[in-house]
């Protein structure tokens, strides 16, 4: 099983850029997003179990394959929410439960705010949303409580990750997997993700300080 998959596609490279770019604005940004996440659950979903349906069709009944798991789709509070809507577009059927982290801009450590899972019941396979895979804090602690939760199979979908990140996540949790659209240069020394597209929460919800140069 490999740890990360960077989706290699003309439509990711072509939106991404767009994305990376200072000067568009938040209505287009969060279209971006959703672009991108659609891609993103495409590659993470290959490996989907399904299971065989007798269907009626306007002519005769026929065989079809329908899912068979229990998935869950987990975004990151706050930036994961803008790739929700298009992943449940994909599996309509699917579970939404939140978790609120964020990243402390002195240590630059994860801290849980909030935290929606159920004591009990995991779901088969958990879809992990968060934009951006920087130092892997946040998503090492939304993938420990969902390994906590019991859920078998985990994977992250992010649009872009610094190795940092994914070297970080890997060494702890092995049996997850990554998706990603690009995979950047590296941290700096405020582990913002260079090249990087900014504060993806920022761009989204369009709160970014009107001091930001």
């Amino acid at each position: 099983m490999t740890f990360v998959t960077a989706v290699d596609h003309p439509l990711v490279t072509h939106h991404l850029a767009r994305l990376r770019d200072a000067s568009t604005p938040p209505t287009e940004f969060r279209a971006l997003v959703q672009r991108l996440a659609v891609l993103l659950a495409y590659e993470a979903t290959k490996d989907l179990r399904l299971t065989e349906v007798e269907v009626q069709t306007p002519l005769t009944k026929t065989t079809g394959h329908v899912l068979q798991q229990r998935i869950g789709v987990v975004p990151i509070l706050r930036a994961g929410l803008g790739m929700v809507n298009p992943v449940l577009d994909l599996i309509p059927d699917a579970e939404v439960w939140h978790l609120g982290l964020y990243r402390d801009e002195v240590t630059a450590q994860p801290v849980e705010y909030y935290s929606k899972l159920p004591s009990a019941g995991p779901v088969e396979v958990a879809l992990v949303l968060d934009p951006m895979l920087a130092t892997g804090g946040s998503a090492a602690s939304a993938l420990a409580a969902l390994r906590r939760w019991g859920v078998p199979t985990l994977k992250l979908l992010s649009l872009i990750a610094a190795p940092e990140g994914i070297a970080a996540l890997e060494a702890q949790f092995p049996e997850a997997q990554v998706f990603v659209c690009a995979i950047d240069e590296r941290l700096n020394d405020q582990k913002f993700i260079v090249p990087g597209l900014g504060d993806a929460g920022d761009r989204s919800f369009n709160t970014v300080p009107n001091t930001a140069k």
